[in-house]
């Protein structure tokens, strides 16, 4: 359960994916630019939207406008930052701070559009396009970062004005002013001249990435001849099966595709051994270098070391050090010991885990078999069968994507927090399997508007993710255009797209981001919404998750996707008791990956392997900690850790973990005084979700919960360990 949000800026190309985008409550792009340009006049990015909400018009947004759009808003916006400096007058909140929250705008417009269908839809004029523009943002972010007459300016209003400030106006002049000098605005002529050489360079390595990886992904698929080697697959999967490998050139009359993480679901019912073997040998192997042409290794490496040598020009002992600093977590010794405290608690419950399915294993395989990592899904699906009487198969049914969003995932936002939501078909859209809706307060007041983008396809990269079209601000009376992606299946045409469990779950998670986005109530935009630490930001995201088995909300949206039957309780008490069987895996891959993400960035940039001993160093890395366990590898191994080399989770995958302590504490508290009681839900959506970066993050949690510090004995708890 990815999100494409809360980056670390590396460069204005990457910053761009969690920038806002301004418009006012009905017409996106508030600021436009020359319309006496001929440029201007017919591209439709350089335009107010007349849509509602200020929506972007797909309608009219050709491929080939992004380019000529985003060169229009870059040159706009290095006018405005000139402005900043030539102005004459004392250097004030208003005509500096302020002055700088608006001098990309149209920029921002531009931009938020443009990112979002590099990551949802990337076509090869997209791809063409973010190749030309990355540099271009790159220089601009650089050109804006080391502006020292730009930076005298607004270290002046951080001097001799913050103290008289107050609320978001300090806030924002905080942020800013810290964001500058950790950019490396008080560094030395020639310090700062290096980091501007490796900021851009990290760029140019994250779109070599953000393209490399989903091709490799791509081409992983394994070609199956016949139907009887998918022997355990449902009809629908089958067919599903079927439709992927006319979709991709039909090489055989069925193919199975590799998802972004190491394990593969359909493993869990796959009999044929071998075939299972090659899946997952396609899914570790996808960009390792077994293919030469799907080789991450070099990027991997060269980013490690530019990212290392980052932190030390900074003055950190390492990059995690530099990087967590601005998180809950502070540093790198708390989280190690963090993950430490939960690796040993772990560690005896995975061995005895492994061992109880290996000989279940052995019960038809004989006495000798051993485990594999491929094996392992398949053996725990029949042992929960026959322990618990349950299989995937029979209560997928039951989750119908659109019954799972429409009468689950809404329908809990409606309980907790009176919001309402109507289908806009009039709306226009990037790919017609996207669906709008707009959303409402409970008196009726526009909130805001939600994109889905539900399902696979080639031109979109693996996971699931939130984003935002334009982000929530009231100085720009901007009202928020949300949306969520996923990567499921779509069925054949006539049937229901049915989930599992775990991919209903996401949906929850997913929205949970959403909510982070619509309900917030900020002045200014660049403390709006998500954009809090890297630690936190997943804490209402999975606490959303825990109305996924609420029984009003759970009662309310698994119905029969054919018969529209509620599941029968049987087999409901059955299927949640089922929820947490055998979870010492979905712990382990995090921990693991975790760890992974750590050693990385905890280097010094002499001491980072090179491309060739990139795998050993991960093995060493992980028996080090005691993770070393090829029965459980890390959830993203290296050369596909799309978190860490291509969004901005470079020493911050451990926040999923993070956040998650916070968010049972906050499930705790809302069982305690009413799960779904519209008072608890005005309170949290007061305290914490309409808040933004507007308040330290644990101040909020402490303002909602009355704890003064965290209680991590829930998380093991919680995980039914």
């Amino acid at each position: 359960m990815e999100i494409n949000k809360a980056f670390i800026t590396i460069g204005l190309a990457t910053a761009l994916l969690q920038m806002p985008v301004a418009a006012d409550a009905q017409h996106a792009g508030s600021a436009c630019c020359d319309h006496g340009n001929k440029t201007c006049r017919q591209n439709p990015l350089l335009q107010k939207s007349t849509l509602p909400f200020g929506a972007p018009d797909f309608a009219r947004i050709k491929e080939t406008d992004y380019l000529p759009a985003i060169e229009a808003a870059v040159k706009q916006q290095r006018e405005n930052i000139q402005k900043i400096v030539d102005n004459k007058a004392k250097p004030t909140f208003a005509n500096t701070i302020l002055a700088y929250e608006n001098s990309g705008v149209l920029l921002e417009n531009v931009s938020n559009v443009f990112f979002g269908l590099c990551s949802a839809h990337k076509t090869p004029v997209i791809a063409d396009t973010e190749k030309k523009v990355t540099p271009l943002l790159t220089d601009l972010d650089n050109e804006i970062s080391f502006n020292q007459k730009l930076f005298e300016r607004i270290k002046y209003v951080y001097d001799h004005e913050y103290k008289n400030l107050t609320g978001e106006d300090q806030r924002l002049t905080e942020v800013i002013y810290k964001g500058f000098v950790r950019s490396g605005a008080m560094l030395s002529a020639d310090k700062m001249q290096r980091m501007k050489q490796i900021n851009s360079r990290i760029s140019d390595l994250q779109q070599q990435w953000g393209n490399l990886l989903p091709e490799a992904t791509n081409n992983a698929v394994v070609w199956v001849d016949s139907k009887e080697k998918l022997d355990g697959l449902s009809d629908a999967d089958i067919a599903q099966c079927k439709k992927d490998a006319e979709s991709r050139g039909a090489k055989a009359p069925y193919c199975i595709v590799i998802i972004n993480t190491t394990q593969q679901p359909i493993l869990a019912s796959l009999r044929n051994r071998d075939l299972r073997r090659q899946v997952y040998e396609a899914s570790i192997h996808r960009a390792d270098g077994t293919r030469p042409e799907f080789n991450t290794f070099s990027i991997v490496a060269e980013m490690a070391r530019l990212r290392a040598e980052k932190g030390s020009l900074m003055g950190y002992a390492n990059y995690a050090d530099y990087s967590l600093e601005k998180t809950m977590a502070k540093n790198s010794q708390n989280v190690n010991n963090f993950l430490a405290q939960l690796i040993k608690k772990y560690s005896p419950k995975a061995d005895a885990e492994t061992r109880a399915i290996e000989a279940y294993a052995q019960k038809t395989e004989g006495a000798d078999f051993k485990l594999q990592p491929y094996d392992r899904f398949y053996y725990s699906a029949l042992m929960k069968k026959e322990v618990l009487n349950i299989s995937d198969d029979e209560v997928k049914p039951y989750f119908n994507l659109d019954s799972v969003v429409e009468k689950g995932v809404f329908y809990a936002a409606q309980r907790v927090y009176g919001l309402q939501f109507k289908l806009r078909p009039d709306i226009p859209t990037y790919h017609p399997d996207m669906k709008v809706f707009e959303v409402s307060n409970a008196d009726g007041s526009p909130l805001a508007l939600f994109y889905c983008d539900y399902y696979r396809r080639p031109t979109k990269r693996g996971g699931a993710w939130m984003s935002a079209f334009a982000k929530q601000s009231r100085e720009r009376h901007q009202l928020p255009i949300i949306y969520n992606v996923c990567n499921y299946a779509k069925a054949p045409e006539g049937q229901p797209s049915l989930l599992t469990w775990d991919e209903a779950t996401t949906l929850f998670h997913e929205f949970g981001h959403a909510l982070h986005g619509m309900l917030s109530d900020c002045r200014y935009n660049t403390l709006s919404g998500t954009a809090v630490a890297r630690d936190f930001v997943e804490m209402p995201s999975q606490f959303n998750e825990s109305f996924a088995s609420i029984p009003e909300i759970f009662d309310h949206y698994v119905r029969h996707s054919v018969t529209g039957a509620p599941m029968p309780a049987d087999l409901k008490k059955r299927m949640l008791e089922s929820i947490n069987f055998q979870t010492v895996y979905a712990l382990g891959e995090n921990l693991a990956a975790t760890s992974v993400d750590m050693a990385w960035h905890l280097m010094k940039a002499d001491e980072v392997p090179t491309a060739d001993k990139a795998p050993l160093f991960e093995s060493q890395a992980l028996k080090k900690v005691g993770l070393l366990n090829a029965q459980i590898p890390p959830r993203y191994s290296t050369s596909y850790f799309n978190h860490v080399w291509g969004g901005g989770y470079a020493a911050g995958y451990y926040s999923y973990l993070w956040t998650e302590v916070l968010a049972v504490n906050i499930a705790d508290y809302f069982a305690k005084h009413g799960a779904l009681d519209p008072a608890v839900g005005k309170a949290f959506r007061e305290k914490i979700l309409s808040r933004g970066n507007t308040k330290d993050q644990m101040e909020m949690f402490t303002d909602f919960t009355g704890m003064t510090s965290p209680d991590a004995s829930g998380l093991l708890k919680a995980r039914g360990l």
